[in-house]
């Protein structure tokens, strides 16, 4: 079955057209958006005279191909002249997202001198003799790094660090405006593990935490591993556990609304990159009955061959019964689908072949495993990773509150117990009485959720108080 893409506001165009100035003139414009299947979200008027008006047009298409559709539909309606069109989603970056800017005043000799020479040197010595006042007298009280290679971001593969900066810019973003946590991107030329490794500990003095961002399977297992061995601040994938402390706070909600206990349920998860795996792990430790984890070759199991270090891991604490075949094979009669890998591996009578009141977790972006409406026509919950569709499941909901929890606890390191404390967490914000089968995971405007997230966490590392 195939269904057509719907408008969002990640496609969002302006069109500055001239148009006659008659009564029919803005009902034409209208109409010729409509009929491109496109939706109109502001119009403006730019000047006008007795005999032309100047508009600017604003609307919601599906994708880059259907922005240009529509803008010819305009350019093909009498009356009408299409001047300019911009694309909202590269104004918004012009320039860049994020900027530095002081938290004092440099109004006078004084206050120069206080916070730079002669009185900084003060400050220097005080951190020399104790370095762990850097904790308290410098930003790395408030800091942290997220650090990319490039190899693997979003859903557009190794595109590079010059590529990657606007998604490190957009995190960094997201930090401050949801934990006020002060974020900057290094985006590193190489691929080299080694030195990723070298570069960021190298770095570290200056933050109090690192978030890997965007970096390929299987190298961030080893990436990330190596940093907590040689750092005593936090290291957090972002790709591995941010994505599993939200999965597991939306299938928390889930099993509530369909009535089922995780420890009863099977589970098959699509794609076992990063985040598969940091799902899978996460649970695990929640108490999940099994687990069938799928490639893209089919299920993961003790007779595979060709396994991974990293896979026969995951061979060793999941799929109990050995089931081998097909991703459709092996869904057939689970309670649970979380695909975090391709658009279109799942289909509707796949769906319609698990338990009874099934749920399904389509998370590829931004094309999902399945679409959501076919989905929705056999499962009892339905969520995705977009933002124009109910139950999004966003790692945003997760890293702020997380590294706020980190930084105000003075973590050195991060855990399992903290990853599962933030996903109760998050789970708890949306109450018994709130829970449906469109409300299983809370906004990520919520204002609550990032506290929550941060208070569980710094109780999960900092237990004494």
């Amino acid at each position: 079955m195939s269904v057509a893409k719907l408008p969002s506001a990640g496609f969002s165009i302006t069109v500055r057209l001239s148009l006659t100035a008659d009564a029919g003139a803005v009902g034409r414009l209208t109409t010729a958006v409509g009929q491109a299947g496109a939706i109109v979200t502001a119009l403006d008027v730019v000047s006008s005279d007795h005999k032309r008006v100047v508009v600017d047009l604003t609307c919601d298409t599906a994708d880059s191909a259907h922005a240009q559709e529509v803008t010819a539909s305009l350019s093909e309606a009498p009356g009408i002249t299409v001047r300019k069109v911009s694309d909202r989603t590269f104004l918004l970056h012009l320039g860049g997202k994020i900027e530095v800017s002081s938290k004092v005043s440099l109004r006078n000799r004084d206050e120069l001198s206080m916070a730079y020479t002669p009185g900084v040197a003060r400050v220097c010595r005080a951190i020399a003799e104790n370095p762990e006042d850097a904790r308290r007298l410098t930003i790395k009280r408030n800091t942290i790094a997220v650090v990319t290679d490039g190899t693997a971001v979003l859903g557009l593969g190794n595109i590079g660090p010059s590529a990657a900066l606007p998604v490190m810019e957009g995190k960094a973003a997201l930090f401050k405006k949801f934990a006020g946590v002060d974020a900057w991107p290094v985006c590193l030329d190489t691929q080299d593990s080694d030195e990723i490794v070298d570069i960021v500990a190298a770095m570290a003095p200056a933050y109090g935490g690192i978030n890997l961002e965007d970096i390929a399977a299987p190298r961030c297992f080893e990436i990330e591993a190596r940093l907590r061995e040689r750092l005593n601040i936090p290291v957090f994938h972002d790709d591995q556990h941010g994505t599993a402390i939200v999965v597991n706070a939306a299938l928390t909600n889930a099993l509530r609304v369909v009535d089922k206990r995780i420890e009863d349920v099977r589970v098959t998860v699509s794609g076992a990159g990063a985040a598969g795996t940091a799902i899978i792990n996460l649970l695990l430790k929640s108490g999940v009955g099994d687990v069938v984890v799928c490639d893209r070759d089919g299920a993961l199991h003790r007779g595979s061959a060709n396994l991974t270090p990293q896979w026969q891991k995951l061979v060793d604490c999941t799929n109990r019964d050995s089931a081998s075949g097909t991703l459709s094979d092996v869904v057939a009669g689970s309670d649970v689908f979380i695909g975090v890998s391709a658009p279109n591996v799942l289909t509707g009578e796949d769906v319609k072949s698990m338990a009874k009141d099934p749920i399904v977790f389509a998370l590829a972006n931004p094309d999902p495993e399945i679409d959501p409406r076919e989905a929705a026509e056999h499962a009892a919950i339905v969520a995705t990773g977009r933002s124009d569709r109910p139950n999004q499941i966003n790692n945003v909901l997760a890293f702020p509150g997380v590294f706020r929890g980190m930084l105000d606890a003075q973590a050195e390191s991060w855990s399992d117990d903290a990853a599962l404390a933030a996903s109760v967490a998050i789970a708890d914000v949306v109450g018994a009485e709130e829970v449906n089968p469109s409300y299983i995971i809370p906004s990520v405007f919520d204002n609550h959720v990032a506290p929550a997230v941060a208070q569980a966490v710094k109780d999960a590392l900092r237990p004494e108080g």
